[in-house]
């Protein structure tokens, strides 16, 4: 091999490991600026409240009828902790906060990434975790957060306000409800649900509601997407329980959907079943039953509900309904 040669693969692998240096240099750089937690030390003590809940698209509804509500209101204490107003207990209650990387952070069992913050607004995205694994790409679920005094001194408003759907919300509810009224199978979840009353002292209506508490992060959304209602019947032509699901057209009219049991397989029961609980829902319940239909954002529609219906030959053994 020539000088020439060996002086010329010199050249090549230095400059090969000039290159490897280089990009180990860059990746440890990269990787030590992923590493920086989060602080929150300059926006310590600062009241915000959430005035706006949306997806990616800028809707605060999707085509079920579910609504994401801005419901939190916070401050940080620290970089380990953050106060989080409770409805339940009309108070600010202490949690720790869990910094990651790359401006995640774990707090009242949600995980939050911080898209942007400043002493007047944050942005937060709402990150899904799968297992032991927390989805970085994200939930496409956007808060919107405003300090308090913000909102009081330079917008001149309040978060009840600011809090209301926007005209874009609007146009979609209403674009449904039209659907929903001209085909009944496209019913959706109404934000103001069906109100079932009684014409009758012998038949009670009661709706189930879910008491929001940090197990559920103070959702009860389960109560207008499915709501549910226990009806009793007393002197009924015999003791029996069905459960089932309901439409409920803009005219306040039932129509059978599903029964809510499980069979096992065998249709014959599961058809008698529904013969059974199908006449019940067309004599007792539309005889003695009142039903007002639901609404969302003041649009009247179709929508479903679930009904526990119960038979009783005799009447409670106080002589009341229950």
């Amino acid at each position: 091999m020539t000088r020439k040669t060996i002086n010329a693969l010199t050249l090549i692998i230095l400059g090969i490991v000039t290159v490897l240096y280089a990009g180990c240099n860059s990746s440890a750089n990269s990787g030590n600026s992923k590493k920086e937690l989060i602080s929150f030390k300059a926006f310590n003590g600062i009241n915000y409240s959430e005035v706006a809940r949306r997806q990616k698209n800028g809707l605060s509804f999707n085509e079920y009828g579910y609504q994401l509500e801005p419901q939190w209101k916070m401050k940080f204490v620290s970089d380990d902790s953050v106060s989080i107003f409770s409805p339940t207990k009309n108070q600010f209650i202490n949690f720790p906060l869990t910094r990651g990387y790359d401006s995640v952070f774990n707090a009242a069992r949600s995980w939050l990434k911080i898209k942007k913050i400043t002493k007047d607004s944050i942005i937060m995205e709402i990150l899904q975790a799968k297992g032991d694994m927390i989805d970085i790409g994200g939930s496409k679920v956007y808060m919107l957060f405003y300090a308090d005094d913000y909102v009081k001194n330079v917008l001149h408003s309040d978060t009840t306000i600011l809090r209301h759907p926007s005209r874009k919300d609007t146009l979609f509810v209403k674009a449904l409800a039209e659907k929903a009224n001209q085909d009944i199978k496209k019913a959706f979840a109404a934000r103001q649900t069906v109100q079932l009353k009684s014409n009758s002292p012998l038949v009670t209506v009661k709706q189930w509601h879910t008491k929001p508490d940090i197990m559920n992060n103070f959702d009860s959304s389960d109560d207008y997407l499915d709501p549910t209602f226990d009806i009793n019947i007393y002197k009924a032509y015999q003791d029996f329980s069905y459960s089932f699901s309901v439409f409920v057209d803009n005219q306040g009219q039932m129509s059978y959907r599903i029964p809510l049991v499980d069979f096992m397989g065998d249709n014959d029961v599961k058809q008698s079943y529904i013969k059974v609980s199908q006449s019940i829902m067309n004599t007792y319940l539309k005889y003695y039953l009142h039903t007002i239909p639901g609404s969302t954002l003041g649009f009247v529609h179709a929508s479903t509900i679930t009904l526990n219906v119960y038979g009783h030959v005799a009447v409670p053994a106080t002589g009341k309904n229950k």
